[in-house]
């Protein structure tokens, strides 16, 4: 269900990214993923967005995901959910990323494919160098 503008109708946020301690079901923490950038001026930030595709972690405890119609890209603290890094994609991000090794350097690829939501469609993977 939409308003007449497109947005969801139920109050926000309307998208978030969870963690959640199986040994007792409860939140860890639990943040707004996405935003709707033209909401912003207006006051409405953080407003969380629908998503497609889920997060990785890696073993240094870094959340990856993209997943929202901002066509970002981020990277979480898994103990605190915490925002360590973002950047854009040259089109949403619906897939979940993957990690791979090459010669002892650690990447994580995003396919940035969109065309849901609305978004522009993209034919790019783009991987990033873990430090």
């Amino acid at each position: 269900w939409r308003d007449s503008a497109g947005y969801p109708m139920i109050k926000p946020p309307w998208g978030t990214l969870s963690a959640i301690d199986l040994n007792t079901g409860q939140y860890r923490w639990r943040i707004p993923l996405g935003e709707h950038p033209e909401l912003a001026p207006k006051g409405m930030s953080l407003t969380g967005a629908e998503q497609y595709g889920g997060p990785i972690v890696t073993a240094g405890g870094l959340v990856f995901i993209a997943a929202t119609q901002d066509e970002k890209f981020r990277a979480f603290d898994k103990s605190t959910g915490q925002l360590l890094w973002e950047t854009t994609l040259p089109a949403a991000g619906y897939g979940t990323p993957s990690t791979y090794s090459v010669g002892g350097k650690q990447y994580v690829v995003i396919a940035a494919g969109g065309g849901k939501l609305g978004t522009r469609s993209g034919d790019t993977y783009v991987a990033f160098a873990l430090p």
